[in-house]
């Protein structure tokens, strides 16, 4: 997969979650069950070819809900706060 791929968002044809439910990476709250959620959601990410894609693409984006990339919402925050690009003021839910 290269840049152009990523810019023209082909690279979502070869994501892994496409086959998983959605909500799988959508956990409700910070709770065991919900951090379990997310770590099965990371499972699916670490089998997928474009998992690095997938956490820019959110990060361009500042998408802070759900695991996308493999990245949690706080790892999403801790990167772009040590890129300097913050996370901004609006939060934008994803549209999978």
């Amino acid at each position: 997969m290269n840049l152009t791929a990523h810019a023209a968002g082909s690279w979502q044809r070869h994501a892994v979650c496409r086959d998983e439910d959605p909500e799988l990476f959508f956990p409700a709250g910070n709770n065991g069950p919900a951090h379990a959620q997310a770590e099965e959601a990371r499972a699916v990410c670490r089998r997928c070819p474009v998992m690095q894609l997938c956490a820019e693409w959110a990060l361009e984006r500042r998408i802070h809900e759900g695991v996308w990339g493999g990245l949690i919402e706080a790892e999403r925050r801790a990167i772009l706060r040590k890129r300097g690009q913050g996370t901004g003021s609006g939060r934008k839910k994803a549209v999978a």
